[in-house]
């Protein structure tokens, strides 16, 4: 790579950083008006993805530092639901969650779970959390960074300790014909392009799966999780009201809160 390019990249990483810090940093500000633990979470909703909702991809820095561009319409729609704060990681530098504070958590195609996060996330659902998580074996979204790429989404979801804890098992049928089709789920069509589909272990009796396995609604401890084995549905290319995105998405965060 010549030496411009390097330097392009390297100031491409160091803004992403500096405008995840001050997310973060505002979140945190925040989080100081907002009771703790499962009585006082609020209405604060934390999004932890490696999808570009937050922020645009773009390989050109002046693009970058535009604020021209529309924010994702994912971000908006989430918004009417509550203060909508960017998580980076499920534990703070000095090992404590730092979920405290969050009344729902949206987990976005998020890339692998240290095992300490493993440990954080399990114990906030069984305190009260409500998690949304959208899992995708096989993300059919178009990328502006090249494969191999840190700021590229996660292509292939793993996030096997954590759905083995839960009784669950993600699977893929690698045959299946490709091309984006809507799922009808609770009287709403769900975009979905190339789904997994989700499995309750034998005997398992806290989850319940809707629409052939691709969603799964769950009573973990005193927390309610609702899966999606596809994120078809946060792309951002298609307009999100005529696709039914948007009514989809809206569905899922009210059956989430409704969960009882």
């Amino acid at each position: 790579m010549r030496p411009e390019k390097r330097a392009i990249s390297a100031i491409h990483t160091l803004i992403r950083l500096a405008l995840l810090a001050a997310a973060l940093g505002l979140g945190a500000c925040a989080q100081a008006d907002t009771a703790s633990g499962p009585q006082g979470r609020g209405r604060a909703i934390g999004l932890f993805t490696s999808l570009p909702i937050f922020w645009a991809e773009s390989d050109d820095l002046r693009s970058l530092l535009s604020n021209d561009a529309p924010p994702h319409w994912g971000l908006a729609a989430l918004r009417r639901h509550g203060e909508v704060r960017a998580v980076d990681s499920l534990m703070g530098d000095t090992g404590v969650p730092v979920l405290d504070g969050i009344a729902t958590l949206v987990m976005a195609q998020p890339r692998p779970l240290a095992p300490e996060e493993n440990v954080a996330l399990d114990a906030w659902v069984r305190s009260g959390g409500r998690l949304l998580l959208f899992a995708d074996p096989l993300l059919t979204e178009e990328s502006a960074y090249p494969l191999g790429d840190k700021r590229r989404p996660q292509d292939m979801v793993l996030l096997s300790p954590i759905l083995d804890h839960w009784k669950l098992r993600l699977e893929f049928e690698e045959d299946q014909p490709a091309g984006e089709r809507q799922l009808a789920i609770g009287g709403i069509g769900l975009p979905v392009n190339l789904p997994g589909r989700l499995v309750a272990a034998p005997g398992s009796r806290h989850c319940r799966l809707l629409g052939e396995g691709l969603v799964a609604q769950c009573r973990i401890g005193n927390g309610h999780v609702l899966l999606v084995a596809d994120a078809a549905v946060l792309e951002q290319q298609h307009d999100p009201q005529a696709s039914g995105r948007d009514a989809a998405l809206n569905w899922l965060v009210a059956r989430l809160a409704e969960a009882r």
